[in-house]
């Protein structure tokens, strides 16, 4: 894993969108896989100003979200199209028929799961993957204990994911309990993966997937197989590393 240390959350957001762009720019018909969350909402904010004031072209690209609520329709105030839509989707020049979330609310969730591994395998496979961490180490929302096989499939929240999002909803009561979500393969087979985290809360996480051995249990610890990974981190999220991390040519 490669890792940069920055000083605060603007300047990570400002890197996770530069090293979007570079990518845009080298392939204008790359295959995003994006992520929610409050942690990527300044990339989103510096990629939309790229996009309006530096001509960043989105016009060929295809994007693929890492999940979606089970339960919830896709205009529902807490779903993950209209987070995409809001904050990033309807201020670039994205064609909405190449954006693609799963449906939570499918009358048949197993085949949903099989219809978008498919979409994405047809569409060449993710070229990068923008990653959050959760505070128990998920990514998506491949919980702990989640198969290193796993693809596409329904999964039951954790209780911590769950009292973690509440903020986003009136009551934890109205936090859905299951998701649809890339499985731990799906996302390791991303040809580039960047996890974003930001603040002490994650701090934890950041250690055991850094420093930690690599184990279903720490979901995001199983990045340490993929070649090709990325980690953007302000300095909360880096405070329980050991020196060795700051040490190196990878603080800004």
């Amino acid at each position: 894993m490669k890792w940069l240390i920055v000083e605060d959350y603007e300047k990570l957001s400002r890197e996770a969108a530069r090293l979007v762009a570079v990518q845009v720019a080298a392939k204008p018909a790359s295959v995003l896989g994006l992520a929610t969350g409050s942690t990527p909402l300044g990339m989103y904010k510096e990629l939309t100003r790229l996009n309006r004031e530096e001509g960043l072209d989105f016009s060929q690209i295809t994007t693929f979200n890492l999940d979606e609520y089970v339960g919830l329709a896709a205009d529902h105030s807490q779903s993950y199209r209209t987070y995409m839509r809001d904050h990033f989707f309807q201020h670039v020049n994205l064609s909405a028929e190449k954006t693609h979330i799963p449906s939570g609310d499918a009358s048949d969730l197993d085949e949903e799961c099989s219809r978008y591994e498919e979409a994405i395998a047809a569409a060449g496979g993710i070229d990068i993957q923008i990653l959050g961490i959760g505070g128990n180490g998920h990514i998506g929302f491949n919980e702990p204990g989640s198969p290193v096989d796993s693809r596409t499939r329904v999964v039951q929240l954790a209780a911590r994911t769950i009292e973690d999002n509440a903020r986003f909803f009136a009551s934890v009561e109205e936090v859905p309990t299951k998701a649809v979500s890339m499985g731990i393969q799906t996302i390791l087979n991303a040809r580039r993966i960047v996890l974003l985290a930001s603040g002490a809360s994650k701090a934890e996480a950041i250690q055991l997937m850094l420093e930690g051995e690599k184990t279903p249990e720490v979901p995001a610890s199983l990045l340490q197989q993929h070649p090709d990974v990325t980690v953007i981190m302000d300095r909360q999220a880096a405070s329980r590393l050991s020196s060795r991390f700051y040490d190196q040519e990878h603080v800004l």
